[in-house]
């Protein structure tokens, strides 16, 4: 059985600490000897962060060194010349000088607590800190460019020459900074690149996946809050369905290590958005808008998989790396256009010109590709999962004729941060004959003959056909109302055209809640 020895340093000066009016240094031997030992007192030993578990005084095994902290009321006994010896084993010698010194922990005598422990502060995620000092950034700017012009127009003419000619004198010198802070750049964007796990195309990443993986902690925390009173109960077989398809997914791409180290976790919300996303911490949120809009099982794994490839590639910490670099460098030129700009309002004119530039010319083009990269990885994730890939240019399909029949209005794609449902569906009927291939190669049952993309085309037009003949009864039903009426009735047939969008919207419905209710019945042991 080990023993604790406690022996009091009282010759070794050079050992105490500064605050030797407080505590007192000792040390902790170990004797390995199967000797009788004294009944200890009412001792607890707590550990620091090295010594995280409770140590027992006779059973311990960790090598720490043992340090006294008494309390106020216990220093009088502490601080006088009776203690010698706070522990030894009976029969044993008492150490010399050379003890062997073990993990530091803390004593409390008498059944007291002297040490207490504080929660750990964590330090705030980077890309956390980047977005609270984004505003800053161009409030200084702002300030150092209208400071730089009225700082020139308070100088007289003959100063203000003088200043161009220093400037003049010098502009190889200013040349030489110039292309020294651009070596600087250079070096800093080298040094960032990182390679993206699946496609490995090559990326600026000044983010680090583990910066936010602290941010989506703290992001998942503040859904759950937000939608706390709208999630559905595990129970429900809308939550139930969408827990099968990812952990699906998840377990047929395991060998993907951006897959298999992350733990999925679903959270249905009961809200009529129409949108899913994931987190890169593995949290997936799931709209039941979203799933009222899927047609079948099939439609749902593709959406789920664009969903995590976002997670998995980390979109999230490149869209950020890329959008910090852009706003640094456009610091610059609003420093210039506030000291360049005669008026405030001008500057403000030209602040919003750099700020829409910027948006369209870096911010949504690179955030399209990003949403193509995802389609693309999510439909190969689909395809490993056994999906039937030819169900995801189907989907888009649907959004497309529900934005229509809804009356949303079209945005053009180059304003929109998604490519447009067209594009979408011209790139995955590319990429399905490539999935289909691979999907055949992960030993998945074989696929119907039949193709969801000629069923869905030749329903709209069916559906289309239907329109054209009610247009055409409406209208000789209305033809001699027109004769007999205001050049206004000509407006009557809106109604008719707008009962027939409800009733197809109707109808769509319906056959997704019918697609809906066979997916939810499922069987779990059905490959998808």
């Amino acid at each position: 059985m080990e023993l604790l020895c406690v022996r009091l340093m009282r010759n070794q000066r050079s050992c105490l600490p500064a605050y030797l009016s407080r505590s007192f240094q000792t040390s902790l031997c170990r004797q390995r000897q199967p000797t009788t030992r004294r009944t200890l007192p009412a001792t607890e030993l707590y550990s620091t962060n090295t010594c995280r578990n409770l140590l027992h005084p006779e059973t311990t095994d960790s090598v720490c060194q043992l340090q006294l902290r008494p309390s106020l009321s216990q220093r009088l006994l502490f601080s006088s010349e009776n203690v010698r010896t706070v522990l030894f084993p009976v029969g044993t010698p008492r150490p010399g000088p050379a003890v062997h010194c073990v993990p530091v922990i803390w004593l409390s005598k008498h059944g007291q607590n002297f040490f207490h422990t504080s929660a750990p502060h964590r330090a705030l995620p980077a890309p956390l800190i980047w977005l609270v000092l984004k505003p800053l950034q161009k409030i200084v700017a702002i300030i150092l460019g209208r400071s730089i012009r009225k700082w020139w127009l308070a100088l007289p003419p003959n100063k203000q020459q003088l200043v161009r000619q220093e400037v003049w004198r010098r502009r190889w010198q200013l040349v030489a900074g110039g292309m020294v802070a651009m070596v600087i750049m250079a070096c800093f964007f080298l040094t960032h690149l990182d390679e993206s796990p699946i496609t490995g195309r090559t990326r600026l990443l000044v983010f680090s996946r583990e910066n936010y993986m602290e941010l989506a902690a703290v992001t998942g925390d503040g859904y759950m809050e937000e939608f706390a009173e709208l999630l559905v109960p595990e129970k429900d077989p809308r939550h139930q369905v969408v827990e099968r398809v990812v952990q699906h997914l998840a377990q047929r791409n395991n060998d993907i290590p951006e897959v298999s180290s992350v733990p999925w976790s679903v959270h249905v919300v009961d809200s009529p958005t129409v949108n899913a996303f994931v987190l890169p911490n593995g949290k997936v949120f799931m709209f039941t808008g979203m799933l009222e809009a899927v047609a079948d099982v099939h439609q749902l794994t593709f959406i789920l998989g664009h969903e995590m490839a976002h997670a998995v590639m980390g979109h999230s910490a490149e869209q950020a790396s890329m959008s910090h670099v852009v706003d640094f460098l456009s610091l610059i030129l609003l420093t210039a256009i506030w000291a360049v700009c005669p008026r405030d309002s001008l500057a403000v004119l030209g602040q919003w010109i750099q700020t829409k530039l910027i948006q369209f010319m870096f911010d949504r083009p690179y955030s399209r590709k990003l949403e193509a990269e995802a389609d693309q990885v999510g439909l190969q994730l689909a395809a490993k999962a056994c999906a039937d890939v030819r169900a995801g240019p189907v989907f888009w399909q649907q959004m497309e004729i529900s934005d229509q029949l809804r009356g949303e209005p079209t945005v053009p794609e180059w304003l929109s941060t998604h490519p447009s449902h067209k594009n979408r569906v011209t790139q995955l009927d590319r990429l399905v004959p490539q999935y289909l291939e691979l999907r055949e190669s992960c030993s998945c049952p074989a696929l119907p003959a039949t193709d969801p993309r000629a069923v869905f085309a030749q329903s709209v037009k069916v559906l289309l056909d239907a329109t054209r003949d009610l247009e055409g009864e409406a209208g000789k039903r209305l033809e001699p109302l027109a004769l007999s009426q205001t050049p206004t009735s000509d407006h009557r047939r809106a109604p008719h055209l707008g009962g027939l969008a409800t009733a197809l919207l109707a109808s769509s419905a319906t056959a997704s809640h019918t697609a809906q209710a066979t997916a939810l019945t499922l069987d779990t042991a059905t490959p998808l």
